[in-house]
């Protein structure tokens, strides 16, 4: 007996050495919350970052940003315009029910209705429907040879869930509603949600009937904690209150690459950051210029653009990291141009001769709408433009917000002048053309409405020839880029902080997946 209880103590002893497989929490901060748990009520970076731990797509794309299966196992264009996917087996809803083709059937339409933020990026699709518990047919519109980069960004929702608690149609965001999906989760995906409190705190934790491979991370609980505030983020990560931050300031790159016990990682994002200017109203709203609209004309618009010095907000304020941009997409998306992507040059004399010209010698004034907790020295970057344009004679009063009220008033046309950020989850110029640049596009709030465009866009989504198809966009981007919709601004450049021992490998698009993390 003595030797018995002898080896229990070794036994015990030994066990309690060895470290579980999946042991490790991760803090992880970035400056404002997901807007919503809804996963089809908001199409901003910060909320699907959120929404893609929990909640899985059709397709995805991996750490490379390649696309890849995920409840989805293989898929084929049956006709030029149907498709047919075969769902992964074994996958189950964090609530234990089983994933069924329905569910993708409800779901896609669901993004297709209502207040959804996602309809753009699948308008194409014309109807889903189950062929068996396992089979789903997608038929669009015509071809449509993006269809899977669209469908990376279209997560699956339980149909009896969603049902049950009252959100059969998507959040209606701008109207401030509130529902059980917007504040609640259920998903197939590597982590569930088991606290909510918004802008505070949210606890993921490890899902155990996740269908994938769970030895790809170490992490049991992730506890998402918003700090607004730069200096207060950077503390926090140096002092350990978390352990990483998707969103390093430029100006502490060194600072904490400094620390022994912290490091840094940076990469160009797929993001470009620009300002709107509303060239569709009669009279602007903040502006002291009655019964017209400056904004309208395009050589104000221009004046606005020669009197941005990017290369010093790149220096100054960006400490070097950006790039600045002549076009609102970057290298890597279908479409691009060098050429376009060049800036015209800072040319504040040229400005002012610009507005003379216009009718407005003396400039005017107007107001700058800028988000203080979304892009990377978000509000810095809209004080330095305000120093700009004063000296061509341009008075901009700022109005810096938190993203969950700069969206909202962005959304419900209540700006003339505004920062915006665009992402390029497809990788195609189509992304920016349905949402910025189309007629009636649900983001594109200067009022720019070209018929050309429209038709060029319109054939985005169906030819297939790969040249024809990039002639048309490049006429597109020549029409949009000749008549200055947008002032253009830079290319983020993305800067990852965490402790030593946490590993996140870093993405271009700033999405954490935490699927692949681990903390050492």
């Amino acid at each position: 007996m003595l030797k018995f209880i002898k080896a229990m103590v070794l036994t015990l002893l030994f066990v309690g050495f060895v470290s579980p497989v999946y042991s490790a929490t991760i803090k992880w901060s970035m400056p404002g919350d997901s807007l919503t748990l809804d996963p089809h009520a908001q199409n901003e970076g910060p909320t699907h970052m959120v929404s893609r731990q929990v909640y899985e797509s059709l397709v995805t794309r991996g750490l490379d940003m390649s696309i890849e299966a995920q409840l989805a196992t293989s898929w084929e264009a049956t006709d030029p315009e149907t498709w047919v996917f075969t769902l992964r087996d074994g996958v189950v809803f964090s609530d234990g029910k089983a994933l069924r083709a329905s569910d993708v059937e409800f779901s896609i339409n669901r993004a297709l209705s209502g207040a959804s933020d996602m309809i753009e990026l699948i308008e194409s699709i014309t109807s889903v429907k189950a062929l068996s518990p396992n089979t789903v047919e997608i038929k669009t519109e015509g071809p449509n040879p993006i269809l899977l980069n669209q469908l990376s960004q279209i997560f699956i929702m339980s149909e009896g869930w969603s049902k049950k608690n009252g959100c059969e149609l998507p959040q209606d965001f701008n109207a401030e509603e509130a529902t059980h999906c917007s504040s609640n989760a259920n998903g197939t995906g590597p982590f569930k949600i088991t606290l909510r409190e918004q802008d505070t705190r949210t606890v993921f934790e490890r899902n155990e009937s996740w269908w994938g491979d769970q030895s790809q991370h170490n992490i049991d609980k992730i506890e998402l904690l918003p700090i607004n505030n730069d200096a207060t983020r950077v503390a926090a990560l140096l002092s350990g209150d978390i352990d990483f931050t998707n969103f390093t300031p430029a100006q502490d790159i060194a600072r904490i690459s400094g620390s022994a016990g912290h490091k840094v990682e940076s990469t160009p994002q797929a993001r470009t950051i620009f300002f709107g200017m509303d060239q569709g109203s009669d009279e602007l709203r903040s502006s002291n210029i009655k019964g017209a609209n400056p904004l309208k004309d395009k050589r104000v618009r221009l004046a606005m653009y020669h009197a941005l010095d990017m290369d010093a907000i790149k220096d100054k304020v960006m400490r070097g990291l950006s790039e600045p941009a002549g076009m609102i997409t970057f290298p890597g998306v279908q479409g691009y141009t060098k050429e376009l992507d060049a800036r015209l040059p800072y040319d504040p004399e040229k400005s002012k001769q610009l507005l003379a010209e216009a009718g407005y010698p003396d400039g005017f004034e107007i107001t700058l709408d800028c988000p203080n907790n979304r892009y990377i020295n978000d509000e810095a970057i809209c004080v330095a433009a305000v120093g700009m344009l004063a000296k061509i004679g341009i008075t901009v009063n700022l109005d810096a917000q938190p993203k969950s009220i700069h969206f909202k008033d962005l959304q419900n046309d209540l700006s003339d002048f505004y920062m915006l950020g665009w992402g390029v989850p497809t990788f195609d110029s189509h992304y920016v053309y349905s949402f910025l640049l189309t007629t009636g596009g649900s983001w594109n709030k200067v009022g720019y409405s070209d018929a050309r465009v429209d038709e060029l866009v319109g054939t985005m989504l169906t030819e297939t020839n790969l040249d024809k198809r990039n002639a048309n966009i490049a006429e597109a981007w020549a029409i949009v880029q000749d008549n200055m919709p947008y002032l253009p601004l830079h290319h983020q450049v993305i800067s990852w902080g965490s402790k030593s021992n946490v590993d996140v490998p870093i993405r271009t698009n700033n999405e954490p997946l935490f699927r692949h993390a681990m903390v050492n």
